[in-house]
């Protein structure tokens, strides 16, 4: 026999379903050392890069023998504002040590694939040498979030040390962005003065972003995690010169830098072979 129970509303709470934006960590390996030093390197200066971010371990990467010491792995996350709340991923014995240490099973989810780069309208193009390979930390992704109306703006000189990073938006800066100073973005970045210390954009992976200046004497430029150091000096035609700073072929693709100085229409790209990673 059925039986047919009277709906009604709670008044205390409701049950709703709901999406939510979350940072999602690849993990590629077990050892936490190795982890834990490449976290240091490259998140070590920026104490506010995350702000209690809900995240998502995904265990895709790893080997399927590998023992994850997830007791040990989530106090070290949490020293970074990020706060582990599930895994994706992994095989069962990995997902099991993972609900063990209080973890939820998130569903699989499929990262949309680039769209397809458009081809540079400027024929000329200088190949600059490549600079030194660097071991990559392992990248901490993020979803694709709108950003928010207005930019932070700087209207005073950013002296050696001193580090400005806006965080979900762009970064306008009216002064000298001095060596040994860091400007950091989700968004884009404009200094409308000499840019001569380090230059973030597209932190959290927006390889929309760009870096514009007008006058390019950077100490390090990087879009969405690909990277270019003074260690590789700049073309002629770009140092020193109001210059626009790109991205040419998405996360796997490398810098492109066109001058924005008034001169003829067959103005030069360079396009100047980049690696992963942000150094200081």
């Amino acid at each position: 026999m059925s039986v047919a129970l009277a709906g009604r509303t709670p008044a205390t709470f409701e049950i709703k379903s709901a999406n939510l934006p979350l940072v999602a960590l690849l993990l590629k390996s077990a050892n936490l050392s190795s982890l834990a030093g490449e976290l240091q390197a490259r998140f070590g200066d920026i104490p506010d890069f995350f702000d209690h971010d809900p995240l998502v371990i995904d265990l895709a990467p790893l080997p399927g023998d590998a023992e994850v010491d997830f007791a040990a792995l989530l106090p070290l996350l949490r020293s970074y504002r990020v706060l582990p709340v599930a895994v994706r991923g992994g095989t069962p014995a990995q997902q099991e040590a993972a609900r063990a240490a209080g973890l939820a099973q998130a569903a699989e989810a499929i990262a949309p694939k680039p769209a397809p780069s458009q081809p540079a309208e400027q024929a000329p193009v200088a190949e600059a040498k490549p600079a030194p390979a660097r071991t990559a930390a392992a990248p901490v992704e993020s979803p694709a979030e709108p950003m928010p109306t207005g930019a932070l703006v700087v209207d005073k000189p950013l002296r050696s040390g001193q580090q400005v990073y806006a965080r979900g938006r762009d970064l306008v800066v009216m002064s000298m962005v001095n060596p040994g100073a860091e400007v950091i973005a989700d968004g884009s970045i404009h200094v409308y003065a000499p840019l001569r210390g380090k230059a973030i954009a597209g932190a959290r992976g927006n390889t929309d972003a760009r870096i514009l200046t007008l006058c390019l004497e950077p100490e390090l430029l990087s879009i969405a995690g690909v990277y270019r150091t003074s260690e590789v000096p700049l073309p002629a035609e770009v140092l020193g010169q109001p210059t626009q700073v790109r991205l040419d072929g998405g996360a796997e693709g490398r810098l492109v830098m066109q001058s924005l100085a008034f001169a003829p229409p067959s103005s030069q790209e360079t396009h100047g072979k980049n690696h992963r990673r942000h150094i200081r």
